[in-house]
């Protein structure tokens, strides 16, 4: 548990928690730190108007939403809870995106297993880049964890093999939804084309 410390007047406390008086401080280390506390401050206060812009945004979509159902009857978004709304021109679109997040259970291994079995039993038939796709599919990323999608893949190629599609039976009752994330996108069209760019709510995209 930190310690609260009061800092008297006219003195400074660094990073070391040595308390300095102002006198002693050179002018340049004065502003550098004027600057930092100035530029942070104003970086908190664009954070909490996001953060209340965020809340905001996903509040008066969904009430937008159940607005639609109960006057017009009109389902509007996915199943998942995705939706797209447009400007009345076309112009604007915002776009109300929920990311699953999936892991695999231990059925996974099951699968690596008969689809091995598969590949060794084919070695001479077996195509060169399905072979490919299997490995890349259950190869690790930089944080040691298999990519979701790659493996997914898996089960959009057509083979026909008994213990081939028992093991994309397994790889999809492996899936398990562990949680989901939210998000707001909101976008401008580009001219007169169908194109639209991103308004960016990033700092280091605008």
């Amino acid at each position: 548990m930190n310690k609260q410390v009061t800092i008297p007047d006219g003195y400074r406390m660094d990073a070391q928690g040595r308390l300095t008086h102002e006198d002693m401080i050179k002018p340049v280390d004065l502003e550098r730190d004027r600057l930092v506390r100035h530029l942070v401050d104003r970086a908190q206060e664009l954070s909490d108007e996001l953060s209340e812009f965020k809340a905001v945004c996903f509040g008066d979509i969904e009430a937008f939403i159940e607005m639609s159902a109960e006057e017009y009857g009109a389902k509007i978004g996915g199943k998942k809870g995705n939706v797209s709304l447009l400007s009345f021109d076309g112009r604007y679109k915002i776009q109300r995106a929920v990311q699953e997040s999936i892991n695999f259970d231990e059925r996974l291994q099951a699968a690596r297993a008969l689809i091995d079995e598969c590949l060794t039993e084919w070695t001479e038939g077996a195509r060169p880049e399905v072979v490919a796709l299997v490995n890349d599919a259950f190869r690790t990323d930089t944080k040691g964890e298999i990519r979701t999608a790659r493996v997914l893949a898996l089960r959009r190629l057509e083979i026909t093999d008994k213990r081939w599609q028992q093991a994309m039976k397994a790889i999809g009752e492996a899936c398990q939804v562990v949680g989901s994330k939210s998000y707001i996108r909101v976008y401008e069209r580009v001219g007169d084309t169908d194109q639209y760019k991103p308004i960016s709510l990033d700092i280091a995209g605008v």
